[in-house]
């Protein structure tokens, strides 16, 4: 399982990519939708969780893409 993709505000404008514990970012991007796509991407094919961040910092929202430990009941 691959790390974790944050989507974040960039300190210098904009909306950074970083796997977490990172010090740099993957990618940096003009649009947060932008920087979704590349970070919903990067979970997808390492089977990590995408986390997303408001403006503030705070956490948005969450999309795991790895092997839930907790699967639903059907």
């Amino acid at each position: 399982m691959g790390k974790n993709q944050h989507v974040t505000p960039h300190p210098n404008g904009g909306w950074q990519v970083k796997g977490a514990g990172n010090t740099r970012a993957t990618a940096r991007t003009t649009t947060q939708k932008d920087a979704i796509d590349i970070a919903r991407e990067i979970a997808r094919n390492q089977g990590s969780e995408l986390v997303i961040h408001r403006p503030d910092g705070r956490i948005r929202d969450k999309d795991s893409h790895g092997k839930d430990s907790f699967p639903p009941r059907g």
